[in-house]
Parts: C-alpha cells; sequence; structure tokens
C-alpha cells in the first residue's frame, strides 16, 4: 500500500525525563506520524467517514504526552502506537517520531528522538 496521512511537528508539553529534574518543569515534546492507509474510499466519495479522523489522532497524540508521565521517549512512541492501531482498525501502520529538544547532554544537540514502527498483526 502507499496511501499515508501524516502529521508532522505536533508540539506538546509534558514533564518526561529519567531525572527528576526533567520532570519538574513541562517541557516541549514533539511528535510526527505517519499512518499507511487505503485512501480509495475517500478519495472517491471526499466523505470523513471513510478516513482516519485527523484531530482525533492528534488528540491521542496530545493525551499521550500531556497526560502521562515517562521516563523515555520510547514509551511515549509505543503508546501513540498503540493507542493508534486500536482507534481505527483501516490503520495497516503507524510510525512515530518523538523528539525532545531539551535533553539534558552536556554540548550541543538539537533534539533527541526515537522512530517506531508498528504494523497491524
Amino acid at each position: 500500500m502507499t496511501d499515508q496521512i501524516f502529521l508532522r511537528a505536533m508540539e506538546f508539553t509534558g514533564r518526561h525525563g529519567v531525572f527528576d529534574e526533567e520532570r519538574a518543569d513541562e517541557q516541549l515534546i514533539e511528535v510526527d506520524i505517519e499512518l499507511d492507509v487505503d485512501l480509495h474510499a475517500a478519495g472517491r466519495s471526499d466523505e470523513l467517514t471513510d478516513t482516519v479522523n485527523y484531530p482525533a489522532i492528534f488528540e491521542l497524540c496530545r493525551a499521550r504526552v500531556e497526560e502521562h508521565t515517562y521516563h523515555l521517549l520510547e514509551a511515549i512512541g509505543e503508546n501513540i502506537c498503540s493507542d493508534v492501531i486500536a482507534s481505527d482498525p483501516r490503520v495497516d501502520r503507524v510510525v512515530v517520531t518523538v523528539r525532545k529538544p531539551g535533553v539534558p547532554i552536556d554540548g550541543v544537540l538539537d533534539h533527541a528522538g526515537v522512530r517506531l514502527e508498528r504494523t497491524r498483526s
């Protein structure tokens, strides 16, 4: 399948990190998501009911970042993947990238991040 829906550079704030100091204040977490979905029906009908609801996916991502606390970016990504696959049976594959600009590393670094890919089994 070559059809995809993607949401790029979503920005949320949350309290995530291994160290207590990282979780003391909210910090920026950026999320990208790609969904493999058959879009033939939506392309023909022009009806929202024939595709994945973008705002609903955005809200799933927001909830995972803003309503939970994780030590690892990997855990944020894994939970978003699981939520998205469970939310819509049309999603065959999901790719989630999670970036954290404020990583406590002594040096110059734009961000740290992870990319997870999960398929419906």
